[in-house]
């Protein structure tokens, strides 16, 4: 099987303080191992902390404020879990608005844990299935998707998964998802070039 490649592309990732650091880290390297360039956004300047459940852990830079981030200038979007970071930003109408512009086109979304409270805040989920922690279950019903307890959970443009305990097949179908989006992508170019 030929290496699913995403050289050229830029995936964001957008976090809150208190994100669950496996959920970011071990994507972000997953992504990197592949040529995607990552950027973590946050509506925070300087720096982020991650947590493991409830335990502080490691600071992280951030790249780009939400302020400045343009969702047209990335190919993907990552949403790590957390319940205090996924809490956090799913009242941020600059959050709501960046994963609406992404999900609009059809561009790929990898969430995990908590991260799905975003897209419910942003009215998302009506008629999607979704992966989640099992705590958020209710509110992803409530807003019209289809929660399954299952890891991953491929529904068109989006990958989700339960918790750290799906990292592994989480990041192989993120990345599969990702390089279907991109070939697609390339394929649409060069149909709008040749006509």
């Amino acid at each position: 099987m030929q290496e699913q490649r995403l050289d050229g592309w830029q995936v964001a990732i957008l976090v809150e303080d208190d994100f669950e650091q496996s959920e970011m880290t071990k994507p972000r390297q997953a992504l990197e191992s592949v040529g995607a360039k990552t950027v973590l956004i946050s509506p925070r300047q300087g720096e982020v902390h991650g947590v493991r459940h409830d335990v502080k852990m490691d600071t992280f830079k951030v790249d780009m404020q939400l302020d400045q981030a343009n969702p047209d200038h990335f190919d993907a979007l990552v949403l790590p879990g957390g319940a205090l970071n996924a809490d956090a930003l799913r009242i941020n109408r600059k959050a709501q608005d960046f994963v609406r512009r992404i999900d609009a086109t059809d561009r790929p979304i990898a969430v995990i844990c908590h991260g799905p409270w975003l897209l419910v805040s942003a009215g998302l989920v009506n008629g999607r299935n979704i992966a989640s922690y099992h705590t958020i279950q209710d509110d992803i019903r409530n807003a019209g998707g289809r929660w399954l307890d299952l890891a991953p959970v491929r529904d068109r443009n989006w990958v989700s998964a339960r918790s750290p305990q799906d990292l592994p097949a989480f990041n192989r179908e993120m990345i599969a998802l990702f390089a279907e989006c991109k070939s697609k992508a390339a394929r649409r170019a060069a149909r709008k070039e040749a006509a």
